[in-house]
């Protein structure tokens, strides 16, 4: 209870839709946290170079040069620059989250409308725009977004989520407007991960079920539509009911995942040794990491990662069900949901549990934008850490 001095104790912060008075005196990140996430993040970045080394060294005149270690220096410079990034996205208060979650989603907004006008392709999809010394994917900054902003729109709200005016219009605006917008990047992947995001941020605010069900029908729905409007939606399908039907063409890549996995059995290859990556298994190094991972440490090398992951989302929920408000609360248990969905989506693809489509495996895929948001996004778990007075 609120003390006579006018303390606010945790019992009654918890209960706030979120917490106005920065001036409060934070404690330290958690640590189990954080260095579940820097053990991952390294050993991420030592998978890329055993994974990348072959491609890089034979891309003698693309953009690697010919230099093997090309994937691993920038990705190495990535993490360090992710860590810098978590470290001070730890430092800021909810409060100030709180404050700027409307202005990152429209920023986001702006640069996904900016894609298709002056994005880069590649592999038949326009989802990148040049920066420069490197290419930003907005989508990764939109999953964000959708976690800060609906986060806020749930404490506005929480009294009327039963209501459709509030549960539903305004999240449904957003998420259609962020659908139309990925729709045009062909981003198939991102539109399934932001309207799970969507729905998990809805389910927590206390949505009722029902809406749940119709979402699912709507969700059936679109994905027919999907199939039967867009021809590279179909080919992922049918390569993924029978992959070994067309092994030179739509099913390769899965074909040669599953030998990946298949090849490395108990204990795998070592470390350095697969034979996959000798330009027989595309992306190696990006979104099909993991079946690398597996043929070089095995069933058991992999379960171990999976396990290290396991712990990091259940600390990551440990910490977002003790915040001291509302809103830290929401944010944390969105945004530990989107990684750990990433890594259940990633998983199933590389082991053909679903269709094709382009999941990056958080902290190990090769790319400096997704490392950088997910970074960003266990900095911001770590400053909810800063505000829970004491740790388990």
């Amino acid at each position: 209870m609120p003390s006579k001095t006018g303390a606010i104790s945790y019992e009654a912060t918890r209960l706030a839709d979120y917490t106005t008075d920065d001036s409060i005196e934070r404690g330290g990140v958690d640590l189990p946290f954080a260095l579940l996430a820097l053990l991952l993040l390294l050993i991420g970045v030592i998978m890329v170079l055993s994974a990348s080394f072959a491609r890089a060294y034979y891309d003698v005149s693309g953009e690697t040069g010919g230099n093997a270690t090309y994937y691993f220096v920038r990705q190495a410079l990535f993490a360090l620059c992710g860590v810098g990034v978590m470290f001070v996205c730890s430092r800021f208060p909810m409060g100030f989250y709180h404050s700027i979650s409307g202005m990152i989603m429209i920023v986001s907004l702006a640069l996904l409308a900016l894609v298709p006008i002056i994005g880069v392709e590649a592999n038949g999809a326009k989802r990148w725009i040049d920066l420069g010394v490197t290419t930003f994917q907005p989508s990764e900054l939109t999953k964000i977004a959708v976690v800060m902003f609906f986060a806020v729109l749930i404490c506005k709200y929480k009294d009327k989520m039963d209501r459709p005016r509030y549960g539903i219009l305004p999240f449904g605006i957003v998420l259609g407007i962020i659908v139309l917008l990925l729709m045009l990047e062909r981003h198939m992947s991102g539109i399934i991960i932001i309207l799970a995001i969507g729905m998990v941020m809805l389910f927590l605010g206390g949505l009722p079920l029902k809406w749940f069900i119709g979402g699912g029908g709507l969700a059936g729905g679109l994905l027919a539509f999907g199939y039967a409007v867009f021809p590279y939606v179909r080919q992922r399908f049918t390569s993924w009911l029978d992959p070994f039907a067309d092994m030179s063409g739509d099913g390769y890549q899965i074909v040669q995942s599953l030998y990946s996995i298949g090849s490395g059995g108990l204990l795998g290859l070592g470390l350095g040794n697969s034979r996959q990556k000798y330009l027989y298994l595309p992306e190696e190094h990006n979104d099909f990491i993991f079946s690398i991972v597996c043929e070089e440490l095995g069933f058991i090398g992999a379960m171990l990662i999976l396990a290290l992951f396991a712990l990091l989302f259940i600390r990551g929920y440990w910490l977002a069900m003790h915040a001291r408000d509302r809103y830290s609360c929401l944010v944390g248990a969105g945004l530990t949901t989107h990684l750990a969905m990433q890594v259940l989506l990633n998983v199933a693809v590389c082991t053909n549990t679903i269709p094709c489509t382009g999941i990056s495996l958080p902290f190990f895929s090769y790319g400096g934008t997704a490392l950088l948001m997910q970074m960003a996004e266990i900095g911001i778990i770590l400053s909810i850490s800063r505000d829970i007075p004491e740790k388990g």
